[in-house]
């Protein structure tokens, strides 16, 4: 073992956030770290790497035990290289490298330092240091980030940075890993190769995700919900499976209690009675001391709080009769995707067509003219489904711009060759990564507002409350928060009241799974299957892909 991990309370303000996490993490060991949205997951890594200190608890590790961890924010690197970067975040190579370069010009005949040194060459060459640098860039241009690593980290996109981040973890030959969200921006080439990592790593592992291709080779799948930590053994399948048969478990067990605290208040209602009718002073003692001791009994029962009870649609629909009428009645409140038409339009008319097109972006001199993809061409009608595939920078997100472009009626810039047609008068919903800097400054409620209005869809208070209640927001303590302050996976769940704002005709889905959380991937999963529109979308869960099918074009010079 080579941490030991007890978290006796963290709380947010008021709000509780953990009161009884503990976990134990081994050698080599690969865990999957899961749980609803604002349940702590993040929280979690920055206590077990240390820049959270405010807790209860204790975070042991073995000694010696060297923990890396892939960081949200990177306000104080200056000016540093991607490089530069990398290789100060691993573990040794400073001090190694100062040892190395300094020590030759003063060390002379002394011995202490000479045998310094030495250690130094040989723990250099150990590490594989000499030629860190080369697999750096190396690793770099697989995750499709050519020719960065002497460029500024300030200089690269939020999502570039991420990609950085599990670079460096995975050559930082430490101990423990903590990688939060690492696929969200990898292509399926990339995350291929992240997973071959993560499966070959000699380091213990602990990965937030939600990506089900990752939580596949997982050797454990750690749940954080209603404050505590439960283990599961094996991969994602195997963890169905046992979430399955513990949640009726539990669900037995809370109605066990629920029906306790009936009895007991029976009781105490006939306790009362039988002292009220009582003339004995002896008699009526007697029953005064059952009912206090009832009011006791009860006070404790009623400490025990409702679970969270989810059970994935499969595993669900193998319940027996009275297994299935329990979970009806205590599962977990999920998101509901309102506005997803569900009654097939008999006209099957063509929503986008593309006729032999070519996207790039056009030059001064007609041979410099760059395609991304050329003699590209499909159809989309109503009720049909179609996905984008291709590597990172392919063209997916060009085209999808250009269809934009020509539902407002405009030639896209990027259309070197072909004819791209869009139904002008379909109604297009759309899930981007990235909230409209219009919204961001707005908090929650206004900008639900904003966007229907935007829309030119009625919209009144009550419907907003309905909308931030229906996508799992506090209709109270949420409305006032900003968007920049929102999570993950509160912007993403913000970004699907948007798709759906003008109940669509066709909806165009960019990576609709990334901070989404397994319930909610599944709802939407589910309520896209029913769904009698159109759907052009681009993902690179192959779990998702495989519930979601649909012709595939492939794209790529």
């Amino acid at each position: 073992m080579i941490a030991d991990i007890t978290i006796t309370e963290k709380s947010f303000g008021a709000k509780p956030l953990m009161t009884g996490v503990s976990l134990s993490i081994d050698d080599g060991e690969k865990v999957g770290v899961v749980g609803r949205n604002g349940i702590g997951k993040s929280t979690l890594f920055g206590i077990l790497a240390g820049t959270d200190k405010d807790f209860s608890g204790s975070v042991i590790y073995r000694r010696g035990v060297v923990v890396v961890a892939t960081q949200q924010e990177h306000h104080d690197v200056g000016d540093q290289t991607v490089l530069q970067y990398v290789l100060h975040g691993l573990p040794e190579y400073t001090g190694l490298s100062h040892i190395i370069e300094t020590y030759p010009e003063t060390m002379g005949d002394n011995l202490r330092k000479i045998g310094q040194y030495t250690e130094a060459l040989q723990r250099f060459d150990d590490l594989g240091y000499y030629q860190v640098e080369e697999h750096i860039e190396c690793e770099l241009d697989n995750f499709q980030l050519p020719g960065v690593a002497h460029r500024s980290l300030q200089s690269l996109s939020g999502g570039q940075k991420r990609l950085v981040e599990v670079v460096k973890v995975m050559h930082s030959s430490a101990h423990l890993a903590l990688v939060d969200e690492p696929t969200n921006h990898m292509d399926y080439v990339a995350k291929e190769q992240f997973i071959d990592w993560l499966k070959d790593a000699r380091e213990a592992v602990l990965v937030i995700t939600h990506d089900r291709d990752v939580l596949h080779e997982v050797d454990r799948i750690v749940e954080l919900k209603d404050g505590y930590a439960v283990s599961y053994s094996g991969n994602y399948d195997a963890y169905l499976r046992q979430n399955a048969t513990s949640t009726s478990t539990r669900m037995h067990e809370y109605e066990v209690v629920q029906r306790q605290i009936e009895n007991v208040k029976n009781k105490i209602v006939q306790f009362r009675r039988l002292k009220e009718k009582a003339r004995d002073p002896d008699t009526i003692k007697q029953f005064k001391r059952r009912e206090n001791a009832a009011v006791a009994e009860l006070a404790t029962l009623e400490k025990v709080e409702r679970p969270s009870f989810w059970i994935d649609k499969q595993s669900a629909s193998q319940l027996d009769h009275k297994q299935n009428e329990r979970y009806e009645k205590y599962k977990a409140k999920n998101i509901r995707l309102n506005g997803l038409a569900q009654t097939a339009s008999r006209s099957k008319r063509v929503l986008v067509k593309a006729t032999d097109i070519a996207l790039g972006y056009h030059a001064a001199e007609p041979a410099d003219t760059k395609a991304l993809f050329r003699n590209v061409s499909f159809e989309l009608r109503e009720n049909e489904i179609v996905e984008l595939r291709g590597r990172n920078g392919a063209g997916k997100t060009t085209l999808i711009k250009a269809l934009l472009a020509r539902a407002k009626g405009v030639t896209p810039e990027t259309l070197l060759a072909g004819e791209l047609e869009m139904d002008p008068h379909a109604s297009i919903g759309i899930y981007e990564q990235e909230i409209s800097s219009t919204y961001l400054p707005l908090s929650l409620s206004s900008a639900i507002e904003q966007l229907y209005l935007d829309r030119k869809q009625s919209i009144g208070r009550e419907k907003v409350m309905q909308l931030m209640g229906d996508y799992l927001f506090d209709p109270i303590l949420d409305a006032s928060v900003p968007l920049t302050q929102l999570s993950g996976g509160q912007k993403a769940r913000f970004q699907l009241i948007a798709m759906l704002a003008s109940n669509p005709q066709l909806l165009i889905l960019d990576e609709p799974t990334n901070h989404l959380d397994l319930p909610s991937i599944e709802e939407m999963e589910n309520a896209l299957k029913k769904y009698a529109g159109a759907i052009l979308y681009v993902s690179h869960d192959g779990y998702f892909r495989k519930a979601l099918g649909g012709t595939v074009v492939e794209l790529g010079a």
